[in-house]
């Protein structure tokens, strides 16, 4: 259910009067729905890498083998 003042303010939109108020609210749901799986994704890699001590001794001994290109 939508409150009718909303529904009038969609209505009065140029993408409702060509494509139709379904249409508007269709693409509307499917925007919510794929950024709403973005930032579940986002937060996902957060608490993954929040926990994570990083490379931890692992490549401890890698760090002075790295060597950057003369200028």
């Amino acid at each position: 259910m939508f409150d009718e003042r909303l529904l009038a303010r969609l209505d009065a939109t140029d993408e409702v009067r060509r494509d139709g108020r379904s249409a508007v609210l269709r693409r509307a749901a499917d925007e919510y729905l794929r950024r709403r799986f973005r930032d579940e994704i986002d937060s996902a890699y957060r608490r993954a890498y929040a926990e994570s001590p990083g490379l931890g001794n692992d490549f401890a001994d890698w760090v002075d083998e790295g060597a950057w290109p003369e200028s």
